[in-house]
């Protein structure tokens, strides 16, 4: 049912299951239709022919025109588990957006606050996405892909299912994905290949001059040395550095290996 506080606007034409729970403040827009299992929190807006179900939408949400969002994942193994979507709060969804609610697997796809997603971008099932993250026009996200906080993937991106985008990751347009990629890195190319740390990134979330040192010191024993990466791993797991510990870790837990320099 809806909530009782007053609404914004809901415009004549849209369809409200009534399962469905609306916050104050919210307005919906023309022919959207809000299926079996949504919550859209206070001051969110709906664009018009938007559908949304098995949601629950943040605060202060914009999502524009023709976005679908909580559908069924297109997973042939899926037999209508109970999942859902979680989009957190002050994140924008341009026109054609889709993302699709988890799989048995996890049972969530989940996209963090303050994220842009541009036009035609997808998220799969079982997606999850940090916080502050940008996916530009027509990027894809595969099935139980993980983006890292910060992270900006430019225009027309693919990632392979299962693939790990750390955070402060800066992907180049037209960029295939394939394997994953170590925080605070740029990369590039068709399949991608590592071209750098991301140090305007890092800068820009006021990264101190010895933590950016401390990465560049990291990627060049990573990858600029002749160390075999366990032994590259074992010079640097007891690094001073949280962010190096964590570049570590990254590695460490990778399932689908990870992108090197060219």
């Amino acid at each position: 049912m809806r909530g009782n506080k007053s609404i914004f606007m809901i415009h004549q034409t849209a369809v409200i299951d009534k399962s469905a729970i609306i916050e104050d403040n919210v307005e919906i827009g023309p022919n959207v239709v809000i299926g079996k299992d949504v919550i859209i929190k206070s001051g969110s807006s709906i664009g018009a022919n938007s559908y949304i179900e098995f949601a629950e939408i943040g605060k202060n949400c914009k999502i524009f025109n023709s976005v679908s969002v909580g559908t069924s994942p297109q997973d042939l193994s899926y037999k209508d588990e109970s999942a859902k979507v979680y989009i957190g709060d002050n994140t924008t969804l341009r026109e054609f957006v889709n993302i699709n609610r988890g799989t048995k697997k996890t049972e969530k796809t989940i996209i963090g606050q303050n994220c842009y997603f541009m036009a035609s971008s997808h998220a799969a099932h079982d997606c999850r996405v940090g916080d502050n993250v940008i996916i530009g026009n027509c990027t894809m996200l595969g099935g139980h892909v993980h983006v890292g906080d910060n992270a900006f993937l430019s225009g027309l991106v693919g990632v392979h299912q299962f693939c790990k985008i750390g955070k402060g990751v800066m992907v180049a347009g037209g960029s295939i994905i394939t394997m994953d990629v170590i925080h605070h890195a740029m990369c590039h190319g068709d399949r991608a290949v590592l071209s750098g740390l991301n140090l305007v990134g890092m800068k820009r979330r006021k990264m101190t001059a010895d933590e950016i040192q401390n990465i560049k010191e990291a990627y060049k024993i990573l990858f600029m040395s002749k160390l075999l990466l366990n032994d590259a791993l074992a010079k640097l797991e007891n690094s001073e550095s949280c962010h190096v510990r964590e570049i570590v870790d990254f590695i460490k837990t990778s399932k689908r290996g990870i992108l090197r320099p060219e």
